[in-house]
């Protein structure tokens, strides 16, 4: 019986080796999605800032930039500000790097204010990573920072604040650039 017969007959099926690899593929898919909705970070599923009305307005904090001086939040109001911490030796932060750079670079002159905060140990290994990465924003050191608990900090963690000083949201893990940018925006937009 010739393919042409068994088509029309609907007799044709996959050989056993093909379904078996399809059906494997669909379940390891499956168990990746299953996974990525219980472990994923919280910040991945929340859409937008939170209401003006919820927002809470941070104490004021002071840190230490690499290469001298001080950064002041108190300094910032009535700019959009991103605190990003981060590591040299943290993947995630390389992924997620690029985009604050060109976060920081789109939106500076629009009254937003970048810094990244450095969870770095060893901090001859931070000046290599600015420079690969070309940033251009303040690098901090955490000193007594009001949003490290005793028991860390996950890595990377954003937090994101309107003109008044207010946290309007915080993301654990890689945010993408678009949804930075989306949140930067609503934010630019309140009074």
């Amino acid at each position: 019986m010739e393919v042409n017969d068994k088509i029309k007959e609907g007799n044709l099926s996959l050989p056993k080796t093909i379904r078996q690899r399809l059906l494997s593929l669909i379940g390891f898919l499956a168990m990746m999605v299953a996974i990525l909705f219980f472990f994923a970070p919280e910040s991945w599923w929340q859409f937008g800032v939170s209401p003006i009305q919820e927002r809470k307005s941070a104490a004021n904090f002071t840190f230490a930039k690499i290469g001298g001086g001080e950064w002041n939040f108190v300094e910032q109001k009535g700019k959009v500000v991103v605190v990003n911490y981060w590591a040299t030796w943290c993947p995630p932060c390389r992924v997620e790097t690029p985009g604050l750079v060109n976060l920081a670079n789109e939106y500076k002159s629009r009254g937003v204010e970048v810094v990244g905060v450095t969870m770095d140990e060893n901090l001859n290994d931070v000046p290599p990573f600015v420079e690969k990465y070309q940033i251009k924003y303040p690098i901090l050191t955490p000193g007594n920072d009001p949003h490290l608990s005793p028991d860390g900090i996950s890595l990377p963690t954003t937090f994101l604040y309107d003109k008044s000083g207010r946290l309007a949201k915080k993301y654990t893990g890689i945010v993408l650039e678009s949804t930075f940018k989306s949140d930067v925006e609503a934010l630019l937009k309140e009074q």
